[in-house]
């Protein structure tokens, strides 16, 4: 890839795919109290229509298959996809619509949108910031944003846990989401 230029807003303007082998969509949740579980989605698409001249006029879709998610272990995975948790069998999907987006500071928004996860839609804002463009190689023009959120898990109906002897639970309801996106700009 070329060396990532500083992006002025304007040159962000057009229509980006994402592309899932250079992205991450990423989680975090206390274990027992004291650990951090870190995991994420392997298998997901998005589209960001992004407007330079006037952010908030910006949109972003994204679909998560849900059956993708990782955590290392393959029984914590299996228990996440069952009907404890996620329940893919009958929700398949995780998806982001974006309702509208407030400019923050310099390359800082806040993409707001609803989150639906096991048939529950919820609004979350999305702290993003914009990377930088680029082109690489095969002469894709390139853009790169990282995001971040917290989320109740509860509030999409994730309530399976497990009260420990010493006090708390097994599973934290705060999720951290992190999100690394390399999107490449349609003609």
């Amino acid at each position: 890839m070329t060396a990532t230029a500083p992006a002025t807003l304007e040159q962000t303007t057009g229509t980006w795919t994402i592309d899932p082998s250079h992205s991450r969509i990423g989680f975090s949740a206390k274990h027992a109290m004291v650990a951090t579980v870190r995991g994420q989605f392997a298998e997901f698409s998005g589209e960001l229509t992004l407007d330079g001249s006037a952010p908030e006029q910006s949109a972003a879709a994204v679909t998560i298959v849900a059956s993708s998610i990782s955590t290392s272990s393959e029984d914590r995975d299996n228990h996440l996809r069952n009907a404890d948790f996620l329940d893919v069998e009958t929700h398949p999907e995780i998806t982001f619509r974006s309702t509208g987006v407030r400019f923050s500071r310099g390359d800082d928004f806040v993409m707001l949108g609803d989150l639906s996860i096991r048939g529950a839609t919820r609004p979350v804002e999305l702290k993003v910031e914009l990377e930088g463009l680029a082109t690489d190689p095969f002469g894709n023009e390139r853009i790169g944003f990282s995001g971040e959120t917290t989320i109740g898990r509860k509030n999409f109906g994730l309530t399976w846990n497990v009260a420990l002897e010493a006090g708390g639970v097994l599973v934290s309801d705060k999720v951290k989401i992190a999100l690394d996106v390399s999107a490449i700009k349609q003609p």
